[in-house]
């Protein structure tokens, strides 16, 4: 099946990668840690899920590398200054020293090719299934979003709280915040949340203004807003389409309710998404997070604009992912 998009993708892609060589490939996956498990049959949340991606769609997706300012004591204490929108990420993964919030865990080494999960909270860590985040590493140092207590007491794998609250100030990147992304075009309408870190919901606001505003109702947002987890419009577990980076970024659908995410049955199929939602607004966005979220580059040093993402490599794994549906 020809898509437009993907074409598009393809070349601009490939246009980055005549003009820049990125020297590092490879690189630890520096996630490590157990994870919580809801079942003994059933696991989830490879970076590498077949799910990431929606079907369709006509956009543009193309962006420069920025630098994007990481103000939060944590990422400082780490050396860790900003980070890079359409960045590649890798490099070579740490462990946490001493004295360090998380000493022992890994941090770093995560690809923008491995940034992909799931609908499952734990999902899009590299070479790590099952759910939940306790006890996780940090592939792409940021921290995994967290969800409301009540949604832990039901489901106790959604329980993130070593990580702190939503307003947690010192999380990699500054607090939870939101923004809502509306479709002006589908009825009714569509509403999408991004919900993630300070930093990294700022960025993707202006990537996504300058890629989906085709797509955008006036009334999406133009700049972040604080995740409150106790306000009943609040993004919940259960309208999560896709997770992205380790579980750091989460992409929600309003009126869709996933009922297998508070299922006792570990076999049990995530329901279908809404056969009338924008499906254009959802390939831009998917599109869109896929290239741009930010990445901490382990092989530049972090006050510097790395190059562009850039390979064969990584464009094969992105288009995979795109030309499939949730």
């Amino acid at each position: 099946m020809y898509l437009p998009v993907i074409q598009q993708l393809r070349g601009n892609l490939r246009r980055r990668a005549s003009s820049t060589k990125h020297d590092s490939m490879g690189g630890s996956t520096g996630a490590s840690g157990s994870s919580s498990a809801k079942g003994t049959t059933k696991s989830s949340g490879e970076s590498t899920s077949s799910k990431g991606g929606f079907p369709g769609g006509r956009t543009s997706t193309g962006g420069e590398p920025s630098e994007v300012p990481l103000s939060s004591s944590s990422s400082i204490s780490l050396g860790k200054s900003s980070a890079i929108a359409y960045g590649y990420g890798g490099g070579d993964f740490i462990v946490i020293p001493e004295g360090q919030l998380f000493a022992g865990r890994s941090a770093g080494g995560g690809t923008r090719d491995q940034i992909f999960g799931s609908r499952t909270y734990g999902s899009g860590y590299p070479g790590i299934t099952g759910y939940g985040v306790s006890g996780r590493g940090f592939p792409f140092w940021f921290w995994p979003v967290v969800w409301s207590d009540a949604a832990a007491e039901i489901q106790p794998y959604l329980n993130g709280s070593e990580y702190g609250n939503a307003n947690n100030t010192i999380r990699f990147g500054g607090p939870l915040m939101e923004a809502t992304f509306i479709s002006n075009s589908s009825s009714p309408n569509t509403t999408f949340h991004v919900l993630s870190d300070n930093s990294t919901v700022t960025s993707l606001i202006q990537s996504i203004d300058a890629n989906c505003s085709h797509y955008l109702s006036s009334s999406s947002s133009s700049s972040p807003l604080p995740f409150n987890v106790s306000s009943a419009n609040a993004p919940q577990p259960q309208q999560a389409v896709q997770y992205y980076r380790a579980s750091s970024v989460v992409l929600t659908l309003d009126g869709y309710n996933n009922s297998a995410i508070f299922s006792s049955n570990a076999n049990v199929t995530d329901s279908p998404l809404p056969s009338n939602m924008d499906t254009n607004l959802s390939v831009c966005l998917n599109q869109t997070i896929a290239l741009a979220v930010p990445l901490v580059n382990g092989d530049f040093p972090s006050s510097s604009v790395a190059p562009p993402v850039a390979s064969a490599a990584v464009l094969g794994v992105l288009v995979s992912f795109l030309l499939l549906p949730f």
